[in-house]
């Protein structure tokens, strides 16, 4: 019998915890196999510095419940980057680590970095000859994982923006005075998520009556035109744009206004084309303008948690405790739509090197031709990830989440 041991990394969504709660629940039901479940805290960089707790000695049944509906990474997250090469120290830190626990089983919930780290240790196992099996529980709102159909966090991520630039729409329209409201979703490279907005559209021609993806490159004189055109349609405008918008040179619109900083991962954080395009339109189109960010609400809206999405977070954390047991590694747990309606899907192992370090974007031809709009197929694609609703538990009023306090 060995010991399971799980970590979550990255940015968290409103499901996270979901396939937490199916990490645990599975391994759970098979003592035959699995001992003890221990979380890392804080992913593989707690974990490096002796950071885990025993969930199966720590959680009731209502508490773990209570992932279900709980948002935010509930062992918490790290944005750490293993070493390129295998024979750095750390690998034979983490393994020594292994060894000590009794663990069989590593589960590792994250988006495409932490698909990375999967992949290293998998392979760091199979140069020592450890039998530890290493799986892949997806996650991320930006759903740009590669050979899977979607990615859990997504659906729920998608189900708020849609509500919510709904309910911007509608309050933009109040007044009988010219106005643009730009809203600026997450999104660096992809623009799987400000596709979203376009269901926000009560009927046709509906505002947001533009939608801008980074698939596409911006041409902001097309931009300024095209919400010229819209005002002579109409008294209010709103345009969704994905934060990571660029030109035809590569240049991010963001950058128009100041240089940005980068994260561990050399990624670009980017902030700020909502406001950049904001004080473009005032100044170009003299008509009243405001920028809205989403934010981190995107990622942790516990009042918009689609229950499609929260019960396939669910199942991908089950299906990679069943793959584990049955000598899987290096894979991760991905989905295939096998039909559109009714909706349905199958869960299979892909090789982990086959997807990290690699982005998913929107196809072309699910986006207008002038680039400021999405197209029916991509709505289709859309439609069944936001479907059903889950009732949050309430205690003075109030979410009542689950919590682990710090030890």
């Amino acid at each position: 019998m060995k010991n399971l041991l799980v970590g979550q990394s990255g940015g968290p969504t409103a499901v996270i915890n979901g396939s937490l709660y199916g990490v645990l629940t599975e391994s759970i039901r098979h003592p035959e196999s699995i001992g003890r479940v221990y979380g890392m805290r804080n992913g593989i960089e707690g974990f490096l510095e002796g950071h885990y707790v025993d969930l199966t000695a720590r959680l009731s049944e209502k508490e773990q419940q209570a992932l279900l509906y709980t948002p935010g990474a509930f062992l918490g997250s790290c944005r750490y980057k293993l070493p390129e090469e295998l024979t750095d120290p750390v690998y034979p830190r983490l393994f020594e680590a292994f060894l000590g626990m009794n663990i069989g089983y590593v589960l590792y919930i994250g988006g495409n970095d932490s698909m990375d780290t999967v992949s290293k240790l998998s392979r760091y196992a199979a140069s020592v000859h450890s039998d530890i099996r290493f799986i892949g529980i997806p996650k991320t709102i930006d759903n740009d994982l590669v050979l899977t159909d979607h990615t859990p966090g997504f659906g729920s991520a998608a189900k708020y923006v849609a509500s919510t630039v709904r309910e911007i729409c509608i309050d933009a329209s109040v007044y009988h005075t010219e106005s643009v409201t730009v809203v600026e979703i997450m999104g660096r490279n992809t623009g799987w998520l400000t596709a979203a907005c376009a269901l926000a559209r009560r009927f046709e021609n509906d505002n947001p009556v533009m939608i801008f993806l980074p698939e596409i490159p911006f041409d902001q004189e097309a931009f300024l035109s095209g919400v010229s055109e819209q005002l002579r349609l109409r008294k209010n405008v709103t345009v969704c744009v994905s934060e990571g918008i660029r030109d035809k040179n590569g240049t991010f619109i963001c950058e128009y206004s100041g240089a940005q900083g980068t994260d561990a991962f050399g990624h670009r954080m980017l902030t700020g084309c909502g406001k950049y395009l904001e004080n473009l339109i005032r100044e170009r189109l003299g008509i009243k303008v405001r920028s809205i960010e989403l934010n981190v609400s995107q990622r942790c809206c516990s009042s918009s948690l689609s229950d499609t999405d929260l019960q396939e977070a669910v199942l991908a954390g089950k299906k990679g405790v069943l793959f584990a047991l049955d000598k899987k590694t290096g894979v991760m747990v991905t989905f295939r739509r096998t039909a559109h309606s009714p909706y349905a899907i199958t869960c299979q192992a892909e090789d982990v090197g086959n997807i990290c370090n690699l982005e998913k974007t929107v196809p072309a031809n699910w986006i207008t031709e002038d680039g400021s709009d999405i197209k029916q197929e991509l709505k289709d694609y859309l439609f069944p990830l936001i479907q059903g609703s889950v009732t949050i538990p309430m205690k003075d009023g109030l979410p009542d989440f689950a919590y682990l306090e710090d030890l």
